[in-house]
């Protein structure tokens, strides 16, 4: 049993506040989840690894989230903790670590949007994140899942990630030990805090580089069902082959289950029309699945984290 009383007096003793009951509704894309019993948003790594440390010695893990762009939070919410880092926690800046020859390092936390990072990269004149440009995510989560899109994944530029223990302990692994892979990081398999990552980029173009992050923003716009709240893909794509491609050629397109719907834009997101609840995204997904197995073969996988 959770002591929330011993939690929130902790807390307290340590100068950090906290909401109680906080809807999720707020802190996700997809608009959709029950409230958290503990809601911490802190703004710098000190009140992070002070915050871990008291979850710890009190066996309450948290659940950490950044944007909330790839979650999918029960309609009964969280019983728990659960620690954002968001815009509070959101530098970014050139670094000097991870020197490399022709290459300009960035230093980003792991609160900060991708889109934000793009931004200052272009201000900055260097190219290689061009591919994150609208992706609806912050590094932290970026980095976790290795996100990528139009050819490009962290994996390509990121050198170097911090992070902090359960225990609230500072750690840092080389690009090497990330161990990424297709949406996939040594964080899939660890439980950790990601507090920043350090990316390696070239000079390029500044022109050339908005003109690129233009292309894929408008990309994005034009196919995928932005005017909605989702949680992005809905499945992560099957060897030798597309999820959205599976999903259209099963005439699964519009197919709804009460609030929840398969985009009639991009059959690949499931989309909140307006009183989606976590159950209608779930018994949704399973009609996917168990539709494209028996129609195509192909077992499908979620990308979403389910809380």
């Amino acid at each position: 049993m959770l002591h929330f009383n011993e939690i929130k007096d902790c807390l307290k003793k340590n100068d950090i506040s906290w909401k109680e009951n906080e809807s999720m509704v707020h802190h996700t894309t997809f608009r959709i989840g029950g409230p958290a019993a503990i809601f911490l948003e802190p703004w710098s790594e000190q009140q992070i690894s002070e915050i871990l440390r008291i979850l710890d010695e009190k066996e309450c893990a948290p659940v950490i989230i950044g944007r909330g762009s790839n979650l999918l939070v029960n309609d009964h919410g969280i019983d728990g903790a659960v620690l954002c880092l968001g815009e509070a926690f959101s530098e970014v800046s050139i670094s000097e670590k991870y020197a490399q020859e022709g290459k300009v390092v960035v230093f980003a936390q792991s609160g900060a949007s991708l889109t934000k990072l793009c931004r200052f990269c272009l201000e900055q004149e260097l190219t290689g994140l061009e591919f994150a440009y609208g992706i609806p995510g912050t590094i932290g989560g970026a980095v976790a899942m290795n996100a990528g899109a139009y050819g490009g994944e962290m994996k390509d530029v990121v050198v170097g990630v911090e992070h902090l223990t359960m225990g609230g302990v500072k750690q840092e692994l080389s690009a090497a030990q990330a161990d990424f892979s297709y949406r996939h990081s040594y964080y899939s398999d660890h439980a950790c805090c990601i507090t920043g990552a350090y990316f390696a980029l070239e000079k390029g173009d500044k022109q050339a580089i908005r003109r690129l992050m233009d292309d894929y923003m408008q990309r994005r716009q034009f196919k995928q069902p932005l005017e909605f709240p989702s949680a992005g893909s809905t499945f992560k794509r099957p060897e030798g082959n597309y999820a959205s491609a599976l999903i259209d050629q099963c005439g699964l397109k519009g197919r709804s289950v009460g609030g929840a719907q398969v985009s009639e834009k991009h059959a690949g997101f499931v989309i909140n029309t307006g009183s989606a609840t976590a159950k209608d995204v779930l018994d949704l997904v399973d009609v996917i699945k168990k539709t494209v197995k028996e129609k195509t073969g192909y077992a499908l996988e979620c990308e979403i984290k389910l809380i």
